[in-house]
C-alpha cells in the first residue's frame, strides 16, 4: 500500500484529490494538508511514500515545501502539482529534490501513474512541462540583466541595486528599461512575472523581511 500525503491550499481541489485517490487500489491517503507547516507535520506523523505538493501553499512556495518534506522524510517521493506550465518552478523543484511533476488538468490516470512511478523512485514529468522547460532555454537576458531583474524581484530600489552591483543609478534604470523592452513588459513587476513564467528568473527570492515581494 502506497501512503500518500496531499498538500493543497484550495479546499475543493484538495477534497477532489482525496476522493480520487481513495478509490484507487494500492493507494491510501494518510492526510490532506492545507499549508506547508501542516504538510511537514503530516509527513513527520505518517512517514508517507509519496507527497503531492501544490506550488502555491499559503505559507511557503512549492520549492520550499519540497525541501521541507525531504528534510522530514528523506525516503518520501515528492510530486509537484502545478497549475501552469512554468519551467522556472519546474527547475527549482528539481533542484529541491522533487521526482514527479503534473499539471492540475492532468487526467486521473496520468496522476495515479505518476504516483506509482515516484513511489518506485522513478522520475515522472508531464510532457507539457518538459516542452516548456526546453523552450525556457532560449533566454534573451544577459547575465547582468538577470542580476538587475533578480534584485528588482527581491524588492530592491534603483539606488540599492546600484550599490549592490557597483553601478550608477542611471545605468540601473537603463538595464531595467532594456529588460522591459526585451520581455515586452510595461512595468518592472510584469517583467519579473514574465521572466519567472519562462524560467529565466528563479522563484522564492526573499527581501530582508522574509517576504516574497513580487511573487504572483
Amino acid at each position: 500500500m502506497i501512503r500518500v500525503v496531499i498538500a493543497e491550499r484550495l479546499h475543493l481541489f484538495r477534497s477532489g484529490l482525496v476522493a480520487l485517490l481513495a478509490g484507487e487500489p494500492g493507494l491510501a491517503v494518510a492526510e490532506a494538508a492545507d499549508s506547508g507547516a501542516a504538510l511537514v507535520a503530516a509527513c513527520r506523523h505518517h512517514r508517507p511514500d509519496v507527497a503531492l505538493v501544490g506550488t502555491e501553499l499559503p505559507d511557503m512556495p512549492g520549492v520550499d515545501a519540497v525541501r521541507a518534506v525531504l528534510r522530514t522524510e528523506r525516503r518520501c517521493g515528492v510530486v509537484v502539482v502545478a497549475d501552469r506550465r512554468m519551467p522556472g518552478e519546474l527547475r527549482a523543484a528539481v533542484d529541491g529534490g522533487a521526482l514527479g511533476f503534473v499539471l492540475r488538468d492532468s487526467s486521473p490516470t496520468d496522476l495515479v501513474d505518476v504516483i506509482h512511478r515516484v513511489a518506485r523512485g522513478e522520475h515522472a514529468v508531464d510532457g507539457r512541462l518538459a516542452l516548456a522547460e526546453l523552450a525556457a532555454a532560449r533566454n534573451p537576458l544577459t547575465p547582468r540583466e538577470r542580476e538587475v531583474l533578480s534584485a528588482v524581484a527581491e524588492g530592491a530600489t534603483v539606488g540599492e541595486i546600484a550599490g549592490q552591483l557597483c553601478l550608477s543609478t542611471g545605468t540601473v534604470r537603463n538595464y531595467v528599461a532594456r529588460v522591459q523592452a526585451k520581455l515586452g513588459a510595461r512595468t518592472r513587476v510584469e517583467a519579473v512575472s514574465i521572466a519567472r513564467e519562462h524560467g529565466w528568473l528563479p522563484y522564492g527570492a526573499r527581501d530582508g523581511s522574509g517576504r516574497y515581494p513580487l511573487n504572483r
